[in-house]
């Protein structure tokens, strides 16, 4: 393995989330492979195809100044895994499988961890493993989630 690939990998991921904050959902999913998949993992959700962009989609409108702190990089091969928060202010609604959370006004810092996989230059897979229970509570909805949902 090369610095130079490590590097290239390295780039295309920070690439990646920086498109996200950008908000730029078009240019996130051509990041991917043809047949590259997503998976939230806090949502047990997978993504594949224009799919892919939903998820920023889902969290730019519930917060709109999403923004990822990337503490720590770990970079083997073509396998890149990022420690990151997430971090924002829930001013919109935050679509969930299993319902809506409108908006709390509340800020959240929740920590991820993501793994990527890089296949010619493109993610092939990404699997997003936020802590969804710490979202849920910095946002004050974890003790009663069945009141705090619109169905």
């Amino acid at each position: 393995m090369s610095t130079e690939t490590t590097s290239k990998n390295e780039q295309l991921i920070r690439k990646l989330y920086q498109v996200a904050e950008e908000q730029k959902i078009q240019e996130f999913v051509d990041l991917f492979t043809e047949d590259g998949v997503f998976f939230d993992a806090s949502a047990g959700k997978e993504y594949r195809g224009a799919d892919i962009g939903r998820t920023v989609e889902i969290y730019a409108k519930a917060f709109p100044d999403m923004h990822r702190e990337l503490f720590k990089f770990y970079v083997t091969g073509d396998d890149v895994m990022v420690e990151l928060s997430l971090n924002g202010t829930h001013k919109g609604p935050l679509a969930l499988p299993f319902g809506t959370i409108p908006a709390t006004g509340k800020k959240m810092s929740t920590p991820c961890g993501d793994f990527f996989h890089i296949e010619n230059g493109k993610v092939k897979i990404f699997h997003c493993y936020p802590s969804g229970t710490v979202l849920l509570e910095q946002l004050g909805v974890l003790e009663n989630l069945s009141a705090a949902v619109e169905k």
